[in-house]
């Protein structure tokens, strides 16, 4: 069973920057193979992708977090990071990690970790 587990969330002021970790655990010797992204969940909204990488290295995301958000990707520590810059306050959510064999990232499948609270405040 894959596991993953974030870290890195809490408080940031706007503009400001906060990374996100999510580790896996339960791949085996197969996490280079998983496509990786993260989601995020505002109170009373849907759960939105905004950041995504492919086992081949394409990578997705909304043009709202173009230029600010970037993922990356550590295949020998079963890692993936959200490096998140120029935060808005609008931004605050909890944030997701999901593994995944497709790469249908408008539809919520795979595995998920138990999510990390970011809240952008002054």
């Amino acid at each position: 069973q894959v596991q993953l587990v974030e870290s890195g969330g809490g408080l940031v002021q706007p503009g400001g920057s906060l990374r996100l970790s999510c580790e896996a655990s339960g791949t085996g010797n197969l996490f280079s193979i998983y496509n990786m992204g993260w989601y995020r969940q505002a109170p009373g909204k849907q759960r939105e992708s905004v950041a995504a990488v492919s086992s081949g290295g394409s990578r997705v995301s909304p043009d709202s977090v173009k230029g600010r958000f970037i993922l990356s990707r550590d295949d020998a520590k079963n890692t993936v990071y959200l490096q998140m810059n120029n935060q808005k306050p609008e931004e605050a959510a909890v944030y997701y990690c999901n593994a995944r064999w497709d790469v249908e990232w408008r539809r919520k499948a795979g595995y998920w970790g138990q999510g990390s609270q970011v809240t952008v405040s002054a």
